[in-house]
């Protein structure tokens, strides 16, 4: 009995590993064309809510806007957007930090990466790439570059940006004591809403495999 009972728990783990093996591949398998209306376009981008830069203390900037171009593209990972310009604050509306105004230098382009899309929700999940940056905060200087978590959404126009911990390093530091330091690991947060430049149109991308 004890022998039919294993021989029995045997052919149905494999049964039901074989199920699994045959499951996965068809609900993992990644976008790899992505498609972009309109294709290619330029696009403007305005902050919705505050941009917080934080390297151990908040850097908030109430003002932040982007501009570049989209396209359509294959591949995952594939870059769906360049983001040739992008600045942080104005004269009138600095970015501030407890260590004082707050001055971000950045060196583009940007690439906005797609990874993968949720056809329900009409959500891409990928990330900004080539982040690279000086900031200046009082008389703390630093210099930030890597990548940061980003989602798109079709329906509202909104790239959210939120990085995680270890995506954004500092590569150097100077004026900033332990405050900031090589060691520091910068997070990146906000929203932006993107519509096709001098238009009120909200560009969409879809992900599908052809």
């Amino acid at each position: 009995m004890k022998t039919t009972l294993t021989r029995f728990a045997v052919v149905a783990g494999a049964g039901t590993a074989a199920f699994a093996m045959a499951v996965a591949p068809a609900s993992a398998v990644p976008s790899t064309v992505w498609t972009v209306t309109p294709s290619p376009t330029g696009f403007s981008a305005v902050n919705s809510g505050n941009i917080v830069l934080t390297a151990n203390i908040p850097m908030t900037c109430t003002t932040s806007s982007a501009s570049g171009t989209m396209a359509s593209a294959t591949g995952n990972p594939a870059a769906v957007a360049s983001i040739t310009a992008i600045n942080f604050g104005t004269s009138s509306s600095p970015c501030t930090s407890v260590l004082g105004n707050v001055t971000t230098v950045p060196t583009t382009p940007w690439a906005v990466v797609a990874q993968d899309y949720n056809a329900s929700t009409g959500v891409t999940t990928g990330y900004v790439n080539n982040v690279k940056a000086k900031v200046t905060a009082g008389a703390c200087v630093f210099n930030v570059q890597g990548k940061a978590t980003a989602t798109y959404t079709n329906a509202t126009g909104i790239l959210a940006v939120a990085s995680v911990s270890g995506e954004l390093v500092v590569t150097s530091a100077s004026g900033c004591g332990t405050v900031v330091t090589t060691a520091t690991k910068p997070t990146f947060k906000g929203n932006y809403a993107v519509k096709v430049s001098g238009t009120t149109t909200i560009p969409k991308i879809v992900g599908s495999n052809p």
